[in-house]
């Protein structure tokens, strides 16, 4: 099936069968919700690729591309499953930029995309069972599974000298999944779990669930949660009790709000969330400029995922998703010429005089498994009361 489709995307290259179109790509991500501080600049990101493709002309013989934005809530599926729909059937979108926490992803593909046959690539969906789910070769992501990432998180800890941590989770697909990840890494290192134990977002108070914490003990808190939601609760109620004061913080914890929430309250916590000091970080920054943050979790990995989709669109010369979905694991790895951010205008010219990329973009893309990232991470630590790399991994 695979020979047929790209025998028939050569052909109809060849004969000019294509015609230009207007492309229509949907960017879902929370802009209400838990993480709404992060997914502004997350879409800024994606839509920075699209337009640059765009913009070249050089896109499936000068077709234009129209990026539509639909609010995932990050924690609603049902709004989710919803909004997807619309992009759709009322919108006619070819590809989802999107979603961004892992239930709302997992509920969009299973109950959307997947019946649809619209291929989605999400930024920043994290949880490990989204790497087993069925997807008919439809899902991709330019973040790492968090199983890579209690593995980092345990490392990182190790070397602090944190032997023994409390553990709270938001209660979701994201929360659960990355806790059980980090909880079998630490314990196989050698490091103990006094407390494991999930928080609701959208609670007034979290000092009952503070008290459980305390009375576990540990050298340091690990808040699996949301920056803009219970993540934060819990933290203001670690403080203002007194039963911590210093944190671990995974990727859905980090970013401008959390130093706004509580600056050098949290002096010397640490934590990670997916980053790069490639050369394509450096270049994806410039190119951003002051427009918006280029460092803020998951979007570099936005504009990744959204250049990603419409390489792989002139590699199958088709935005037909039954097409390019089958191109996607090419343009990402090697063999090919290096693609760097601001560089898709290259990238499709090769690609349509029949040449090879590799695209390299804001994160070092290399997709692995079932197209998921094979992942590097950011990091950092709170100093003077801002959030500093300390290294990457």
């Amino acid at each position: 099936m695979k020979k047929l489709l790209a025998a028939t995307a050569a052909a109809a290259l060849m004969t000019g069968a294509a015609q230009a179109e207007d492309i229509k790509i949907g960017v879902i991500l929370g802009f209400t919700g838990p993480i709404e501080s992060l997914t502004p600049s997350m879409a800024d990101g994606a839509e920075l690729a699209i337009k640059e493709v765009s913009d070249s002309g050089l896109l499936l013989d000068g077709s234009t591309v129209t990026p539509v934005r639909a609010d995932s809530t990050c924690v609603d599926a049902g709004a989710a499953t919803a909004a997807a729909e619309r992009l759709i059937t009322s919108d006619g979108v070819v590809g989802i930029m999107g979603a961004d926490c892992s239930g709302v992803t997992g509920a969009i593909l299973s109950n959307v995309a997947l019946p649809n046959g619209v291929v989605m690539i999400s930024p920043s969906a994290t949880s490990p069972a989204l790497s087993t789910t069925e997807d008919n070769g439809l899902f991709f992501r330019t973040a790492p599974s968090d199983a890579r990432q209690g593995v980092v998180m345990t490392e990182v800890l190790m070397e602090e000298g944190i032997k023994e941590v409390a553990l709270t989770y938001t209660n979701n697909d994201y929360g659960k999944g990355l806790a059980d990840s980090f909880q079998a890494a630490f314990e196989a290192a050698g490091g103990s779990v006094t407390i494991s134990a999930a928080h609701e977002d959208g609670k007034a108070d979290y000092s009952a669930e503070v008290g459980a914490l305390a009375s576990a003990g540990g050298d340091r808190l690990v808040v699996a949660g949301y920056v803009d939601q219970g993540g934060s609760g819990i933290v203001r109620a670690a403080l203002d009790s007194g039963a911590f004061d210093t944190f671990h913080f995974p990727d859905g914890m980090i970013g401008a709000q959390l130093e706004a929430n509580f600056g050098d309250e949290i002096e010397g916590s640490t934590g990670q969330h997916p980053g790069t000091d490639s050369e394509g970080a450096t270049i994806f920054a410039e190119l951003v400029g002051d427009a918006f943050d280029a460092t803020s979790p998951f979007t570099p990995e936005s504009y990744d995922a959204a250049a990603l989709m419409l390489l792989a669109m002139q590699a199958a010369g088709s935005s037909d998703p039954s097409a390019y979905k089958d191109k996607i694991m090419d343009v990402a790895n090697a063999p090919g010429e290096l693609i760097l951010p601001g560089e898709l205008g290259k990238g499709l010219q090769i690609l349509a005089d029949g040449g090879e990329i590799d695209y390299v973009g804001a994160t070092a893309v290399e997709l692995i498994g079932a197209g998921e990232s094979a992942g590097n991470y950011r990091q950092i630590e709170v100093k003077d009361g801002a959030i500093s790399t300390v290294k990457f991994r």
